[in-house]
């Protein structure tokens, strides 16, 4: 199976100044490069090290990283320093930050017509919920609920309320993705809230709805709209829930939280 981990972000969160944030030496000269999911977390490995372990583990044998023109340090890690044997590891650049629907895009090459699996660089999803996808045996997300969420991750409940929200189909799949949810699209959503943490499996068709992006009101080409056109052309992503949680690397903050829940995680590259 492969899979697709977006690495480009700008990282302007995880350059932001905490003072409170307690960081060794090479933590904090990582997290001045935005560089987030090259943030040495446990032993010296990165937070990427242990993204792409759990992929591995999950039964995923090819993985394409999607970075800008400027991250050489990735590129260096996994062709040069560590690279994977469980695994092939292949590069696409997204030339600029111009929005998650257009990094994802940039690795149409890679996935050559075959579904594949897509998450966030700076997420450490449980391998269970990403076996799940392998194992769906068709498009679909896995989501999460609040509850879960707050209970295993380290994202705080006022965060959570935040993020993206699945409309889930009487028939088990997804109507429509909500990004930012309004207090409205809170209540229409009722008790039962699913949470989408951006890990899924992807139809090839969706590089044609990233093709027809229009910038959004933030001025970026956003993955949710080319879910959501995915959707409207007839794809049914199957969803299934987890009550687990997500480790989040975004700030400095977040930092000293993942390295405590890392430290037990078995890596393999």
């Amino acid at each position: 199976m492969k899979a697709v981990v977006l690495a480009r972000g700008l990282g302007t969160r995880m350059m932001a100044a905490d003072h409170g944030a307690a960081l060794s030496a090479d933590q904090a000269a990582v997290a001045d490069t935005g560089i987030k999911s090259l943030v040495p977390v446990f032993e010296g490995r990165p937070f990427l090290d242990y993204i792409l372990s759990a992929l591995a583990d999950a039964g995923c044998t090819e993985i394409c990283l999607v970075i800008g023109p400027e991250h050489d340090l990735i590129r260096d890690r996994y062709t040069r320093v560590v690279p994977p044997r469980r695994f092939r590891i292949a590069f696409a650049v997204q030339e600029k930050p111009r929005g998650t629907g257009d990094a994802l895009l940039a690795a149409a090459a890679f996935a050559g017509g075959e579904e594949f699996l897509m998450t966030n660089s700076d997420n450490y999803y449980p391998v269970p919920v990403l076996r799940a996808l392998v194992n769906m045996g068709r498009p679909g997300t896995v989501f999460f609920t609040p509850e879960g969420l707050a209970a295993h991750s380290n994202i705080e409940p006022a965060r959570i309320l935040a993020f993206a929200l699945g409309k889930v189909g009487a028939d088990g799949c997804l109507d429509a993705l909500v990004e930012k949810p309004d207090a409205a699209a809170l209540a229409a959503v009722g008790p039962e809230r699913r949470v989408s943490m951006n890990c899924w499996r992807f139809p090839p068709s969706i590089f044609e709805a990233c093709r027809r992006l229009t910038p959004s009101a933030r001025g970026e080409l956003e993955l949710t709209d080319a879910i959501n056109m995915t959707i409207a052309s007839g794809v049914r992503f199957k969803v299934e829930t987890s009550g687990d949680g997500v480790l989040d690397l975004s700030r400095r903050g977040d930092i000293p939280a993942v390295r405590a829940r890392l430290g037990a995680v078995a890596l393999s590259l």
